[in-house]
């Protein structure tokens, strides 16, 4: 993979190098162009022949023809080695040309070579840079001999005697060669230490890159929450595990002040609250995208960058709702522990001289036959008595476990039953409609009383909110969980009075009631019984709207045993 990226990196670098070169070449030309232009048309002042501003043309037309062509090859994707061999024999011909026309002693053609040792060493390295070294150099020596011997036919632009004797032919050579060779060398020595360093940056950076890749996989795949935010509390990095915890993409809420997305995070997010904490995990509750309540674990730190300076912080977080949700189930359950304790002994002790007080109060009524105001009276105490054994009754429940005495159960005449025995009763409402939407063949297997208890305590708390009437719906079906569960669905609607907001968290707690002559007892026993046979209960309610109870009831018998 490294080499890959290394081979594509050097394709690119070459590309652009060769794209430079040949913008180089025409900007140079142009610039020559514009002076023999110049020239041309000053030629008086001069003292040019035409011959040579022609020559001069034709060296400008070659070149720009030769640049199209190059243009071409490198849009054909010609490896780039062909392209930079063509360049130099090109250049290397054109130079030699221009010296052999118009001489080396009134401008100096040569230091062309220059350029062209040092193109060919960017591209083709050490070897190619002495390599065009030596054409140059041999070029040049023969030049020098011709000239030396008056042998090479010239085109002065300006006619100047000059006679060259051989110490400086000699000396000329000499400099020549050696600045063609030095700068050869030279500029490969730049050219590799160049590569070196950029190889070497390729390689920490593609170390870098796995480093991140590699950063950015265990964040992503951890099932924590982690977000980082700048000093400004912008929030900058949201992983997966955020997302699927809060509910938020990570494109909405990257760049966003973390106060418009999370303002809950805000009070521990200052240095002094970062100090406090210690690293320790503080626990709080943020409303998620779908308005609902989230609790979370949250650790946060400060975010230092590379100056050893803070540069933000970072929190990481977990959904502790499952954790918290089965806290409170526990603490419920060992409080109903201790309730059932209680009411089994409580119970215990009131009963026995509750059969004895009925017993004689029984004996009293039919030997004294009591009239008037003592008649009243004696009918008080028995429905005080009702009332005593009814709450004892109810009480026993919560520390009674579900029986093993069970059958299969209709539910849709047991609801039946109930109904007709609610609409005798004195908390009834002649203006309450009833609505009731039965499937065929909803049975489960469990204790007959139990579930009556259960279907009756809903359904009178759903008559009992209606005071003003209005419409009472049953319905019953079956209905399968996503674990392949099947479960007897009974959904009991009213358009009662409702529950309030705050009251919702508390109606299964044993003695919480709104109720003037409620025990707070219905809905704690309705709860404990459902959880006896595995099934579910689920209450919504908004104040002055009413109230939706969903009861779950496992259907088989191994499912609720």
């Amino acid at each position: 993979m490294n080499i890959a990226y290394n081979d594509e990196s050097m394709k690119a670098k070459n590309a652009f190098r060769i794209i430079s070169l040949i913008i180089s070449r025409i900007v140079i030309i142009t610039l020559l162009l514009g002076i023999t232009v110049f020239i041309d048309i000053r030629r008086q002042s001069f003292f040019i022949s035409s011959d040579t501003i022609n020559v001069f043309y034709f060296v400008v037309a070659i070149i720009y023809l030769f640049s199209c062509a190059y243009v071409i090859l490198h849009k054909l994707k010609v490896h780039y080695r062909y392209n930079i061999y063509l360049q130099i024999a090109v250049d290397v011909f054109t130079i030699t040309s221009l010296i052999f026309m118009f001489g080396n002693t009134q401008i100096d053609y040569s230091l062309f070579y220059t350029l062209v040792i040092i193109y060919s060493a960017i591209f083709l390295g050490r070897k190619g840079g002495f390599f065009v070294a030596s054409i140059a150099s041999i070029f040049y020596g023969i030049f020098l001999n011709l000239e030396f011997y008056q042998l090479a036919p010239s085109l002065p632009i300006i006619k100047v005697s000059y006679e060259m004797n051989a110490a400086d032919a000699l000396t000329n050579l000499i400099v020549r060669i050696t600045s063609f060779y030095v700068l050869a060398f030279l500029a490969s020595f730049i050219i590799e230490q160049e590569k070196k360093t950029s190889t070497l940056l390729e390689a920490k950076a593609s170390e870098f890159n796995q480093l991140d890749r590699l950063f950015r996989s265990i964040v992503e795949s951890v099932y924590t929450g982690v977000m980082t935010i700048d000093l400004n509390n912008v929030i900058k990095t949201f992983n997966a595990a955020a997302e699927e915890i809060t509910g938020f993409s990570r494109a909405k809420v990257q760049g966003l002040n973390i106060q418009d997305v999370f303002p809950e995070f805000l009070q521990f997010l200052n240095k002094e609250t970062i100090d406090e904490q210690n690293k320790a995990r503080i626990e709080i509750v943020i409303t998620g995208r779908n308005r609902e309540k989230i609790n979370l674990g949250l650790s946060v730190a400060p975010l230092i960058g590379k100056s050893s300076k803070q540069i933000g912080n970072i929190l990481i977080f977990q959904n502790i709702t499952q954790i918290k949700q089965m806290e409170k189930a526990l603490e419920k359950n060992r409080n109903m522990a201790l309730i059932g304790e209680m009411a089994a002994g409580w119970a215990h002790e009131v009963r026995n001289p509750l059969a004895a007080i009925t017993g004689s109060i029984e004996l009293l009524k039919q030997e004294m036959k009591p009239e008037g105001t003592n008649k009243r009276l004696m009918e008080i105490v028995l429905r005080g008595k009702d009332q005593l054994e009814n709450f004892v009754r109810n009480f026993l429940l919560l520390a009674r476990t579900v029986p093993a005495a069970r059958e299969t159960v209709d539910l849709n005449r047991i609801i039946e039953e109930i109904m007709e025995a609610i609409v005798l009763n004195k908390a009834w409402n002649g203006k309450i409609e009833i609505n009731k939407l039965f499937s065929n063949d909803v049975r489960i297997f469990a204790n007959k009383e139990q579930v009556r208890q259960i279907l009756n305590n809903i359904l009178t708390n759903a008559v009992e909110a209606m005071e003003e009437g209005g419409l009472l719906s049953v319905e019953t079906k079956r209905f399968e969980s996503d674990d392949r569960k099947t479960y007897a669905e009974i959904v009991i609607s009213d358009t009662g009075c409702g529950i309030a907001e705050d009251d919702l968290s508390k109606i299964f707690e044993p003695f919480f009631t709104k109720k003037i002559q409620g025990t707070g007892l219905g809905l704690a026993i309705v709860n404990h019984l459902v959880e006896g046979y595995k099934g579910k209960i689920e209450i919504l309610s908004r104040e002055g709207q009413g109230t939706i109870c969903r009861l779950l009831l496992p259907i088989e018998k191994e499912e609720n045993v």
